[in-house]
């Protein structure tokens, strides 16, 4: 059946750039998003749509709220949402005193189901639609987080973590188990319906060259799968890659040099990178995860957009939770216009959301998909409601122009302000 939701649109054709190009994104005031069988067949003008709709078709009228494309987190961990806000240390004591301890849990599969099922439900609550996800070492952390997500049909991307080292004993696979494990859940999860599989080392530090090199056969053997992990996140991080593999250029040069870099590849926070690193990211056609909560609140640095942009590389907002400190993507834009102030970079609210829908599918090469409102693309949207708070309803109220409502909505805005989500036409959860 023909549904039909009337409301202020808004969606990017393209990137607006640091100055907020208005022909790279559409806004219809009085707009009105049709959706035939879970996929977006025509947006446009009120009056020119409703009387063009299919007899009996379902009208949900929004008016007075903004409908947006479905939002995407371009990294996330999903078995760290119980150490979100922990306080202190930089990356590798917080991995050893925080994350590795609360991944050792997901040895048990109750406990892997009900996380996975809590996880999903928070991305819904903050309008995410879709998410690259690590899970952790146990296949069944993958397979309950693969399930959770079919239940919803979401688009998720995620794979078993591989780890052979370097990390505690409870949480080491081996090159060969590794091997085989991401091969069987590749198998059972890759392309089944909106689900996608990474391989995924955690980074270069926890995987011998062995492992590595085990991994880039899998790449290799599944060019549509996607290889995801982290690069070049802390200083100490990457001083200790190079003592590991002294025989590379770059932390990023480990990864090329294990087939590990290509299309499809994603990696988180990309702080510490050289102009020869982001040539090469660009011209393989790697991708970079933007993790600003993450980056500020364990201190591991700042996030070159501007340098990354004239490079090429594709870019996606992510909210790296537990080391992230918020599962809203709405946080998450507000503290990467904070990071980009920092180093005299702009970021308007339209390129902000821009990060977080249409860029990040093409950071994650979905964009033929789902980023924005275009005929064809499935219909994941979010429902911003700018009264869903006393805040933001004030600050709504003296808006004068759509980017300062937007602005207001992404600084002051929170899981109070999504009046609903999407998934391809169907509401998730509580809504309107």
């Amino acid at each position: 059946m023909q549904q039909a939701f009337r409301a202020s649109i808004f969606h990017c054709l393209g990137d607006p750039g640091p100055h907020g190009d208005a022909t790279a994104v559409e806004h219809i005031e009085d707009g009105v998003l049709v959706v035939d069988d879970g996929h977006v067949t025509r947006i446009g003008p009120a009056d020119e749509v409703l009387p063009s709709l299919e007899a009996g078709a379902a009208l949900e009228d929004c008016s007075g709220k903004l409908i947006v494309p479905g939002l995407i987190d371009c990294h996330v961990h999903s078995s760290q949402v119980d150490i979100i806000a922990s306080y202190g240390e930089q990356l590798l004591d917080w991995l050893n005193k925080y994350a590795y301890p609360a991944e050792m849990r997901f040895v048990d599969e109750e406990h892997a189901r009900a996380v996975a099922e809590f996880f999903l439900d928070e991305l819904l609550h903050n309008g995410t639609t879709t998410a690259a996800v690590f899970a952790t070492v146990h296949p069944q952390s993958a397979d309950a987080l693969f399930a959770a997500a079919e239940a919803r049909n979401m688009r998720v991307i995620a794979g078993k973590v591989l780890m052979d080292q370097n990390c505690p004993v409870e949480l080491r696979d081996d090159p060969e188990s590794g091997y085989a494990e991401s091969k069987t859940l590749i198998e059972k999860w890759h392309g089944r319906g909106r689900l996608g599989y990474a391989i995924t080392p955690r980074f270069a530090l926890t995987s011998s060259e062995a492992q590595l090199e085990a991994a880039g056969r899998l790449a290799a053997e599944h060019p549509d799968a996607w290889v995801h992990t982290h690069l070049a996140e802390n200083q100490e991080e990457v001083d200790e890659i190079g003592r590991q593999f002294a025989w590379s250029r770059s932390y990023l040069d480990v990864y090329d040099h294990f087939g590990l870099l290509r299309e499809r590849s994603l990696f988180a926070h990309c702080l510490h990178l050289d102009t020869a690193d982001r040539a090469l990211m660009a011209e393989k056609g790697g991708a970079g995860a933007f993790c600003p909560t993450s980056n500020l609140f364990l201190g591991s640095g700042l996030f070159d957009l501007q340098a990354m942009a004239d490079a090429g590389v594709r870019v996606g907002l992510a909210t790296d939770v537990g080391g992230g400190t918020s599962m809203s993507m709405l946080r998450t834009m507000s503290e990467a216009y904070k990071m980009l102030h920092l180093q005299g970079q702009s970021l308007p609210a339209s390129r902000a959301l821009y990060l977080a829908t249409l860029g990040a599918a093409k950071a994650l090469y979905l964009d033929e998909f789902v980023g924005n409102f275009e005929p064809g693309k499935e219909a994941d949207f979010v429902v911003l409601d700018p009264e869903g708070s006393q805040i933001t309803a004030r600050r709504a109220a003296a808006a004068e122009t759509l980017d300062e409502l937007l602005f207001s909505l992404i600084f002051l805005g929170d899981d109070r302000n999504i009046a609903a989500t999407y998934v391809m036409g169907r509401i998730s959860g509580d809504g309107l």
